[in-house]
């Protein structure tokens, strides 16, 4: 008698859709200097929901290292292979590859992505000109989360959080389902990571909407007290939900970013 509760497993993603990208900088189009960004997808999510950003950075002339984090783009059960210290040793990978080919870096993200590149500012503050962030995660007033560490040895996974949108017909290409042991791991280091915002001072981008169903405002309130950044600027989308980098705020994203990235790594240069 076949179990009920047993299903075959999900197909793989499209490779094409959640393939990562690498571009060199074009300084003919920045004034001479050489300029990167790391570009940075959220969790069980893939590259698909931060292309268009990555390429209208590229478009710009920045160089751009979108990595695709282990575990993702393939099937959700991965995901449960990995921790954040695996997440985290990608991101760092890529802001090693912009920094030696680069006169200066910035590092943009979402949700999980967000988060990264705070660590990444609180460790590596010397190595980057600024950071933008877009419904970082780095906190939850989600009770069940105190569960994760019993749950994931009993439960795999919950059902997914993906195409959090107010645009239809988007889709992020994310997971189906949320692996626990890959979010006991993230969790975990949230604790950490709230812990060492005081030590970020770069110039601080914060993009945050004001309805999201993934991310509540508890990380909000921990990156106003907590990071030090004299340059901290937060803007509230009024018309997107979570993956807003692919919502009817994007392009608002994008133009805003695009100049703080410019400002920053001029004012870098002009100090130096």
């Amino acid at each position: 008698m076949k179990n009920p509760l047993r299903r075959p497993p999900a197909a793989p993603l499209d490779p094409v859709l959640v393939a990562p990208m690498s571009t060199p900088a074009r300084p003919e189009l920045t004034g001479g200097r050489r300029v990167g960004v790391l570009v940075q997808h959220g969790f069980t999510g893939s590259p698909a929901s931060m292309r268009p950003w990555a390429e209208e950075l590229a478009a710009h002339g920045y160089a751009v290292e979108m990595p695709l984090l282990p575990g993702h783009g393939t099937r959700w059960q991965d995901l449960n292979r990995t921790t954040f210290a695996d997440w985290y040793a990608a991101v760092d990978a890529a802001v090693d590859r912009l920094v030696a080919e680069n006169d200066e870096v910035v590092a943009v993200g979402l949700s999980l992505g967000g988060a990264l590149c705070l660590r990444l500012a609180a460790d590596r503050g010397d190595d980057l000109a600024g950071v933008v962030v877009v419904n970082p995660a780095v906190d939850t007033l989600r009770k069940d989360v105190r569960l994760l560490p019993l749950l994931k040895h009993v439960v795999p996974a919950f059902p997914g959080i993906a195409n959090d949108t107010k645009k239809p017909g988007v889709d992020e290409v994310a997971y189906p389902m949320t692996p626990l042991r890959a979010a006991a791991s993230m969790f975990a280091a949230f604790k950490q990571l709230r812990a060492d915002l005081p030590r970020i001072t770069v110039p601080v981008l914060f993009f945050r909407s004001a309805e999201d169903h993934v991310v509540d405002i508890s990380s909000s309130r921990a990156l106003n007290s907590g990071i030090s950044s004299r340059d901290f600027t937060e803007r509230v989308l009024d018309n997107s939900f979570h993956v807003a980098t692919l919502d009817n705020d994007a392009p608002r994203i994008f133009a805003e970013s695009i100049e703080f990235i410019e400002r920053v790594t001029t004012r870098d240069a002009e100090q130096g």
